[in-house]
């Protein structure tokens, strides 16, 4: 019965910790972020950014989103720069399974699960990482900094919808 109990909790620690986009920020705290009005991207850091012009397209016009929801306005003359970086790695994955009688057999004796012989699974996936940077326009001093870091998608229809939650989950902190 008690088993039956811990179930609920269970799933919510499963569900909590599969957060699709992990997170980590960083500010200035001497700064007042209410100063700020508008932004404009700093074009050297795009046009450096190891990746498609058309996923370029996609997280400008993401960030360009979070910052009007904001209440910022871009500009030609804005307060603040926004820098991106961005970076990959491939993962491998290598999963062992192990079959049959023995001390292979976690369950020690007969497991009808798990009759013959072991086998392992390779699979591989890509985790994307993206920088977002925010600097005084004037000095060009940074004055917040997000990093999100998550699995990316190869599939087309679906990459705008990644790229928007990468960019909606780091700037979610954004002071306002």
């Amino acid at each position: 019965m008690k088993l039956f109990k811990l179930i609920p909790l269970l799933l919510l620690f499963v569900v909590a910790s599969c957060s699709s986009v992990h997170v980590a920020t960083d500010y200035d705290n001497t700064v007042n972020f209410s100063q700020f009005k508008t932004y404009a991207f700093m074009k050297d850091g795009v046009a450096k950014m190891n990746i498609s012009d058309l996923d370029k397209k996609r997280i400008l016009k993401a960030i360009d989103e979070e910052m009007t929801t904001k209440g910022f306005t871009k500009s030609e003359n804005p307060d603040l720069l926004i820098n991106l970086f961005t970076d990959a790695k491939e993962i491998v994955n290598v999963n062992t399974f192990n079959g049959g009688w023995g001390w292979n057999n976690p369950w020690w004796g007969w497991n009808p699960w798990m009759m013959g012989p072991g086998f392992q699974s390779v699979s591989t996936s890509t985790q994307g990482i993206l920088y977002i940077d925010v600097l005084k326009a004037d000095n060009k001093e940074l004055v917040w900094q997000g990093k999100g870091t998550g699995y990316l998608t190869h599939k087309q229809s679906k990459k705008e919808e990644r790229i928007k939650e990468f960019v909606s989950k780091v700037l979610e902190t954004f002071p306002r």
